[in-house]
């Protein structure tokens, strides 16, 4: 089958492109039947041979939506433009907007020092869980409710030494 595409040409960081036809299976930098135009992304000039193009889609051609693209910029060929991307990695750039979303939620006032505490517990809960996540299941039981335990403590002893003593009337 035969195609109309872009083949890349010029320098590092300059590129320009030739509109060729070749067949769908050969490489772009290898030989093309013709070359039937060029396209500078830089200046947005696109020079076609416009009675060649016609010639070649009368004959099956047809053009990658690209080239496609910018035949119907030109007025070559009629009809509307094609999705010329195939869209990317999305799904995994919404996963991490998602963490991210999780992690920094703002923290309420009005729920109080109560929640606050709570949090730091389930984060001291999970940080001990990938601590001793390699050890036997058996010591993994014990060292949690001790370390939770501890830090638990800790978190108390914090709380009343951070209150001022009330002054006795």
């Amino acid at each position: 089958m035969l195609k109309i595409r872009l083949a890349r040409i010029g320098k590092k960081k300059k590129p320009t492109y030739r509109f060729i036809v070749s067949e769908a299976g050969r490489d772009t930098y290898g030989k093309a039947l013709e070359i039937l135009g060029s396209y500078n992304p830089f200046s947005k000039v696109c020079d076609v041979k416009k009675d060649r193009i016609l010639y070649w889609i009368s004959k099956g051609a047809q053009a990658s939506p690209t080239a496609h693209n910018l035949l119907v910029d030109q007025n070559v060929i009629s009809g509307a433009k094609l999705k010329a991307s195939k869209g990317g990695k999305k799904k995994d750039a919404e996963v991490a907007a998602e963490k991210n979303a999780e992690g920094n939620a703002p923290f309420d006032s009005a729920q109080g020092a109560s929640s606050a505490v709570e949090m730091a517990e389930s984060k001291a809960e999970v940080k001990v869980a990938a601590e001793t996540a390699e050890k036997p299941a058996e010591k993994v039981a014990e060292n949690t409710e001790v370390k939770v335990e501890e830090k638990k403590e800790e978190k108390v002893e914090e709380k009343t030494e951070a209150k001022p003593a009330e002054p006795a009337a």
